[in-house]
This record gives structure tokens, sequence and C-alpha cells, in this order.
């Protein structure tokens, strides 16, 4: 009797799932083109029951792997261990990508419901004790494999990952390890859903036209345009979305409502309400550390920079300390700067940081008569994507075609098949520019199908630039366009992978690496030569002048000592969060007021993400992490340095480019592959001349 019960129980649950998998789009085959996921037919509703499902599968190939009566072998348990979970990398992929453009309530709830049981499923696998067993047998023995480089990457990286999961843990510790990674997402989910709120939720509405003095015709109908569609007919909205933000603090000469705007921009999830991110983000970082103390580490940042490139702290603090002192001499010279001509003005209020955008503007245009107005026509959107192309076709071959049969999720997205010089297939990438209520903030790369062997990369990329308005099409500033070059640089680390393991594909690096192959294509994207083949005019279609480059190029150092001064205050927020050694809360607003003052930052800058909205440390990856832009920095600066030595296209070292940086994944030491594009390892000397600072 008990026997037909179980065969009973088994026949209902494959019955079940069949149900299920017969109508979500997520558990059937992808009949599309090149096996993209078939976006227009998912709903909110599909992605709990894939996931169980998902789930489900994944604890059976664990379970095979584990209860495999054969010595423990790479080919059984660690290429088994990489292989396993495909179809729930495949459900969860196409979640993470839409959910950060889709972000509605519905999406939101999906998203606190699958938290707590995807934490725990990858607990069972990570805290699993006899498929570490497995895995470290196999590890023990690897001097006596005969594996290539890859394999023996892969097995040293996945044992590795064992450890610092929690593998050699007691039951005890294993246990409240669990209790903190789910407590860890949930806050960090919550987070995030704060902080779009927040910056949804406020609006400066002006209703007397004499408040847009100073404004051009360009931002003022873009503003009646926002206004519009939030239900203020016949006014004008702004918002603290950076594309209607800045603009605004640039050009506006109303000072008040200058300091209205700024001051709700940095004080979000500041606000005692239900959206405040204070006693959040206070607890995260307990959590962290606490959590750091149970893996054997002093700090969270000892914990995380013991597995990057920096190995330490205090090598992250070397490195921040050595570029402050030059930054804030530079800061400090810029304030003079514009504190002259607010005098010359016949004002006498001391420059504040809400001044900054307006003034620095006023100095730029005075010492190098460059005017962001005069910039923007050159780079329409559609010009800087295309020219981003040509410099991934110069360099290596690669054309983009666009796709009108792949399903897209919004009316917005572009998708492009990339190919090789040769014809054949590369890759698929969605473009996404612009913002929407729906999407969270800032520019990044995601993947809805990573490259592995006999797998072709699906990737997306994501921005909140500047919209057309009325006739006039999407008009980039200069730094909207760099930052367009840097996310399809990451997008290329992805289509141009050669990897055979999945879990070592693409962007799967080291965290201060991750962000060389963004930042090198920042390089071409501000080249004059380069310029002169993508920027052009959008009415007339002339390639911009050379007058404009060279005001463009002589102005290059300009406002350096408070664009990278903001950057290294958050860096050095991040870090002093995360070097904490005691799990004890803290209030945000005085633990961030001693760390600014132990730096000596200047009153006339905040860091670039205050704690209550730093979303890259608190909802995202980067915790004990956001020095890795100026540590990548290093790194682009001085590999692009080949290029300007032998040629801007020369094929030879584009093509050891992609051989030992784009194509490798995280194959190989991140520094031996610098070291063998380079030969030789990276010297600083680069990114002070770049940046002035030297």
């Amino acid at each position: 009797m008990t026997r037909w019960i179980i065969i009973t129980g088994m026949i209902s649950l494959l019955l079940a799932g069949c149900s299920q998998q017969s109508g979500n789009p997520l558990l059937q085959e992808w009949k599309t083109p090149f096996g993209v996921p078939p976006v227009d037919k998912i709903e909110v509703g599909h992605y709990v029951p894939a996931y169980k499902v998902a789930m489900a599968e994944h604890k059976t190939e664990i379970d095979n792997i584990v209860n495999n009566t054969e010595a423990p072998t790479f080919q059984n348990t660690i290429e088994a261990l990489d292989a396993a979970g495909g179809l729930l990398s495949k459900v969860s992929n196409v979640f993470g990508v839409l959910n950060s453009v889709i972000t509605t309530d519905e999406m939101q709830a999906t998203a606190r419901t699958l938290s707590p049981l995807t934490t725990k499923h990858y607990d069972d696998i990570k805290l699993n004790s006899d498929l570490f067993k497995r895995v470290k047998a196999v590890y023990e023995q690897k001097e006596s494999l005969d594996l290539n480089g890859e394999q023996m990457r892969l097995l040293e990286e996945r044992y590795k990952n064992f450890i610092r999961g929690g593998a050699n843990l007691s039951d005890d510790k294993k246990a409240e390890l669990r209790i903190i990674n789910e407590k860890v997402g949930m806050l960090s989910l919550e987070f995030g859903e704060n902080l779009l709120k927040e910056t949804n939720a406020f609006e400066l509405v002006i209703d007397n036209k004499e408040d847009l003095d100073g404004l051009t015709e360009g931002i003022i109908q873009g503003a009646a345009e926002t206004a519009t569609t939030r239900g203020h007919e016949g006014k004008w909205v702004f918002t603290t979305h950076r594309p209607s933000m800045y603009p605004f603090l640039t050009y506006s000469t109303k000072r008040n409502l200058r300091e209205i705007l700024y001051k709700a921009y940095i004080n979000r999830g500041n606000n005692n309400n239900e959206a405040d991110n204070n006693a959040i983000l206070s607890e995260l970082a307990a959590l962290r550390v606490k959590r750091a103390n149970i893996m054997g580490f002093n700090s969270h940042a000892d914990f995380i920079i013991s597995n990057n490139m920096a190995q330490t702290p205090k090598a992250v603090y070397d490195l921040l300390g050595d570029l402050w002192k030059p930054t804030m001499k530079m800061a400090k010279r810029e304030v003079k700067a514009m504190q002259k001509i607010i005098k010359s003005e016949g004002h006498s209020f001391k420059l504040q940081s809400w001044d900054w955008w307006n003034y620095a503007e006023k100095v730029k245009k005075a010492k190098y008569d460059l005017d962001e107005a005069e910039i923007r026509p050159y780079f329409k959107l559609e010009y800087v994507r295309e020219g981003a192309f040509m410099v991934a076709n110069k360099l290596w071959g690669l054309t983009f075609t666009e796709r009108h049969d792949i399903p897209v999720y919004h009316e917005e997205v572009k998708v492009f098949e990339v190919k090789e010089a040769d014809g054949s297939h590369v890759g698929i990438l969605y473009t996404d520019y612009f913002p929407r209520a729906t999407k969270r903030g800032g520019a990044w790369m995601n993947s809805f199908r990573k490259q592995h062997k006999g797998v072709t990369p699906v990737i997306t990329n994501n921005g909140n630039f500047t919209r057309p308005v009325g006739d006039t099409p999407s008009l980039l500033s200069f730094d909207e366009a760099t930052t367009l070059f840097h996310e399809f640089g990451h997008a290329l680390h992805g289509l141009l992978s050669k990897c055979t393991y999945n879990s070592l594909s693409g962007t799967s690096v080291k965290r201060d690496f991750v962000e060389l192959p963004s930042q090198i294509m920042e390089n071409w994207a501000s080249h004059p030569e380069v310029m002169k083949l993508y920027a052009k005019h959008y009415e007339t279609g002339e390639a911009i002048p050379q007058e404009l480059i060279n005001k463009i190029e002589k102005a290059s150092h300009f406002n350096q000592g408070f664009i990278t001064g903001e950057y290294l205050a958050a860096s050095f927020l991040d870090m002093d969060w995360h070097s904490m050694t005691e799990s004890i809360e803290h209030d945000p607003t005085i633990f961030e007021n001693k760390a600014m003052k132990r730096i000596k930052l200047i009153d006339e800058i905040i860091p670039r993400y205050r704690s209550t909205y730093f979303s890259h440390i608190f909802a995202g990856g980067y915790s004990a992490g956001y020095y890795v832009y100026i540590w990548a920095a290093v790194l682009d600066t001085d590999a692009f340095g080949a290029f300007e030595e032998k040629g801007l296209f020369d094929q030879a070292t584009a093509a050891s480019l992609r051989e030992n940086i784009f194509s490798k994944g995280n194959s190989k030491d991140p520094m031996e592959l610098f070291k063998t594009f380079r030969g030789r390892e990276p010297k600083v000397d680069f990114l002070l001349a770049k940046r002035g600072l030297k």
C-alpha cells in the first residue's frame, strides 16, 4: 500500500509539472530566433511556478552528483556542478533582467516572494556537506589530474566558492549563516524598492514661466512633456531622474529652486517615511560584519576584497589615499574659480553643493568657450550607438544588424544580431536607453543568456539617457555618450566571451577587473579621431568641427577635482561602512559625517552617493567594491596606452585585447591576463595624466 501511495504521488507531481510546463513559457522550449526569451508572452504569474519547477530540477541534479556511487572525478563532480541548474539559470536570468526594467508592484511582490526561496535553495547547495566532500576530494588530487588551464581554474574557483559559502562551518554556524543570508537578501531588495519609490515620488512643479529662466527651449519642452505625463498639464515638472535634474542644476538661474531639487535628490531614502532606508542600511552593514566574522574575517571588506585583485582593504585605502590629496587640491582651485564668478555677479553667498553644476558651467564657458548646449546637437543617441558599433567593427570586424523579428518587453527596446566579419553569429544585443517610472536608475549591462560551450550569448544594455522631445531626437550630453560606450564595453565582454564553462564566462570575473572592458571603451568615445567619425550634427549631418573638438580636449581636465572627488568620497564611505569589525548598528548620518570629516572632504562637495541611496553597495553587488571603478581606471588607461602607442585600431593590439581580456572571462587570473596583454603590470601614471592630477 505504501509503495502504491508513493507511486501515485510521483505520478501526480509529474502531471502537475507537465501542466505547469505546458502553459508557462518560461518552462517551454523557446522557438524564437536564436532561442531568445519570449518576453512578449511571459506574465508576472509565470515566475514563481517556474522558479519552483526549476529549483526542484536543480535539486535533483545536485542529488544525482552527491549520490553518485563512483569516486569523485573532475567530470562527474566539478563539470556536473557547472552544468547543473540550466533551467534555473534560464528562468532567473529572465526575471533578473525584466525586474530591473519593469519594476511594477507585482514584480516587486514576486521578488519578495522569491528572495527567501532562492536564498535557501543556494544555501542548501553551498552548505551541503556531502557535496563539498566530493568537491574537496577532487581538489585535493588536482596536481595529479590532467587538467587544462580553464579546467584547473574551474576546480579552484568552485572549491574556493564552497569555502567562502560556509561549507567548512559547524552546523550551528551554518544555521546562523542561513538566517543572515535570508535577512540580507530581503533588506537589499527593500532598499532598492524604497529608492525607486523615492526617486519617482518627487517632482518640482513650476507654474510660473519666469522660474524657467536660463533653461534652453529643449529643456523647457521636455519638462512640459513630463508635466503632462504626470497630470500637470500646462505646467513644467523636473524630477530627481538625472536627465531631468542635471540640466536644471546646470542652467537654471533660480538658485532657490536648484537647492530644492538638489536636496530632494540627496535626501532620497532619508525622509523618515515608509521608504526610509536608514534602518535598513544600518542593519545590512551590521549583518555583513556578523557574516564576515562567522567566516573568519575581521570585516566584510576583508572578506570581499580577499577575493579581488586588490586582496586587502589596505591596498584599496592606499590607492584612494594616493589620489585624494591631488584631487582635493584641484577641487579647491575649482571652488576659487567659481567663487570668483559669484563675486563678479555681485553676489556675496558662499558656493554650495547645489551651485556646483551652474557655476562650473559658467567657468567652462569663460575659460574654454565651451557650452554643453553647443555639444549636444552632435551626439544624437543613434549616432553615438552607431559610433560604438563602428569602433567594434574597426577593432574586430563585428557587425550589428537590427532585427525586427525578435520579441521585446517594451516598444523602445531595439535588438541587434552581432556577427563576425565572416558573417558567423556571435550573439544578440538588446538596447533600452530611456528612463521610465518602472525602471531603476543608472546604466547597466545584463544577460538573458551567458556564453558557454555550444551556447551563444544574449546581452542587454540599459540606460536612463535624455529622451527625445517633440520633433527633436534624443541628444546626449558628452557624459551620457561616454556612458553608452561604457555599457557597450560590458556588453562586448559578454558577447566576445569564449569560455567552456558557464560559471567562468563573460563578466563573471573579479569585481575590480570587470570594469576594465567597459572603461577602456570610453577612451575611444572621447578620442578626437573617433569623434570625427560618429559625432554628427543631428540636423545637417556634418561632422563635429575641429574647433569644438579642440575645446572639448582643452576642457578634458576641467572639473576633475569635483568628478574624481565625489567619486572617491563615495568609495571611502563604502569602505568605511564595510571595514567595521563589530556588528553594531550606526546612525547613517552621523556615520557618514564622521567618515567625510576624516578625509577632510570640502563642504562644497558631497559623496556621489550618500548612504541612503547608495544602491551600488546596499542593493547591488558592489559592497566593499565601489572602489573598483578607479582601480579599473588604472588598468584601462594603461591598456589604452598600447593603442596610443601603436594606433587606435592597430589590428595586432586589438586581437590581443580580445584574446586576453574580452574573451577569457574568469578562466585565468586577471593580473596574468593584463600582463599578457601589456607585457607588464599596470602603472598609475596613465590615469594621473588623463585626469590632470599629475
